[in-house]
């Protein structure tokens, strides 16, 4: 495979997750010469398996949504939040001021999903290379002008105009060149599986999103409905509620004594079999304090990730990358790959990112529920609705933290170089 990579592109995308994928196959559609590499091959393992509806625009300018119509994937339709009591919230419908067919969206084996992705940008031109190492860029001076990936003969360098680092979690450039910073306020951690035979709501509700908090909430459970019989159920909280001082640190021992925590869990769980190994993820939260330099893009995870409660991360990813192939697009017609041009996209991303955040600290406040916010202040259900589909750079929608300000101690936004 590696005989057929030439020795230049106009970009080399790093990683074929939903961001390295979208943004190749754009920048490919734009007519640019695109080279996507990622390091493992298809099908893996992958989680963050629910999307945000407005994720819909993307998949739509991709052509990839008559695929997802043919799939036999779950369609979600709302979102439902379970209190430290137990009690559900009333289901927030997508649909409730959204009549086209956006209101509703998926859910996502990744394994599947991201082997379509990686196909699909393919028939849009662009070269896709899987089981390639990514061992470093190459640099004149500050700016990034390729990468240097092992072969069976040794490495081989491959140079680009730009570089877009869409590695997910592995976060190669940020890491690099020591842009990270973490937020000391959500460093959680996940244990996750596959159980087959768990209970599934009836009607609209069966491919719902459940967020479950423990009755201390000290952790919360997602439940996710996908096809095949199988739910995705992950706890998420501090490692010293997953792994108390003394207790087995088995993924397995650590998850069912979470479940116990959790009556609503039990319940669905209780006729149900692990299917596959019980895994565990580590969630800190973090971005890089700049999203581009001299010759090179960070998107989706690679960039930043954000605590998974509001499942927006293949949003976010897809977000950044559509941003950011339009941004390396206009850069190829000024013939400009400084940083100040590959970021100018920078500031406009992150007011959607820094809102979601936000509601991400509403959520682990303690004593805060979006039932008793609404309550107090119903003129922003809409507001609340489209935050939790994605809908986050219309205008006014910043208006709701205004008066969650009120009560939740709301993070700095973000300070991201541009």
């Amino acid at each position: 495979m590696t005989a057929d990579i030439r020795d230049s592109y106009d970009v080399i995308v790093i990683g074929a997750g939903p961001a390295g994928s979208t943004c190749a196959g754009l920048l490919s559609m734009h007519g640019h010469d695109v080279l996507l590499l990622e390091k493992e091959t298809f099908p893996r393992h992958h989680i963050g398996e629910s999307l945000m509806t407005e994720t819909y625009w993307v998949f739509e300018r991709l052509g990839m949504l008559d695929k997802l119509r043919k799939s036999s994937y779950v369609r979600k339709h709302s979102v439902q939040f379970f209190s430290k009591s137990g009690k559900g919230s009333r289901p927030f419908y997508f649909f409730e001021g959204n009549d086209h067919e956006s209101a509703s969206t998926w859910q996502l084996p990744r394994d599947e999903f991201d082997t379509i992705m990686f196909n699909h940008v393919a028939e849009l031109g662009v070269q896709t290379c899987e089981g390639i190492n990514v061992r470093d860029v190459l640099m004149e001076g500050d700016a990034v002008t390729g990468v240097s990936i092992d072969t069976p003969n040794g490495a081989k360098d491959i140079r680009a105009k730009v570089v877009v680092d869409g590695s997910g979690l592995n976060a190669f450039l940020s890491r690099k060149f020591k842009l990270q910073q973490f937020d000391p306020n959500l460093k959680k951690a996940a244990i996750y599986g596959h159980f087959k035979g768990a209970h599934r709501d009836a009607d609209v509700d069966e491919g719902a999103t459940l967020i479950v908090n423990t009755p201390d909430q000290k952790g919360w459970f997602w439940y996710i409905p996908l096809d095949n019989d199988i739910v995705s159920v992950g706890c998420v909280a501090d490692k010293e509620f997953l792994f108390p001082n003394g207790e087995s640190r088995d993924l397995a021992d650590a998850f069912n004594r979470s479940v116990t925590h959790c009556e609503p869990i039990q319940m669905r769980l209780k006729d149900a079999t692990l299917r596959g190994p019980m895994r565990s993820c580590s969630d800190f939260s973090y971005i890089s304090n700049k999203i581009a330099g001299d010759g090179y893009v960070l998107i989706g995870d690679a960039f930043g990730f954000l605590d998974p409660v509001y499942s927006s991360g293949i949003f976010l990813a897809l977000k950044s990358a559509e941003m950011a192939a339009d941004t390396i697009h206009q850069a190829f017609e000024t013939d400009d790959f400084s940083g100040h041009k590959l970021s100018s996209f920078s500031d406009e991303y992150m007011v959607g990112m820094n809102a979601l955040r936000n509601l991400v600290y509403c959520f682990y406040a303690p004593g805060f529920r979006f039932s008793s916010f609404l309550k107090e202040h119903p003129q922003f259900k809409t507001h609340l609705i489209d935050l939790l589909t994605g809908n986050i750079y219309r205008d006014g929608i910043l208006d709701i933290f205004d008066a969650m300000g009120d009560t939740v101690d709301l993070p700095e936004p973000y300070n991201v170089e541009s």
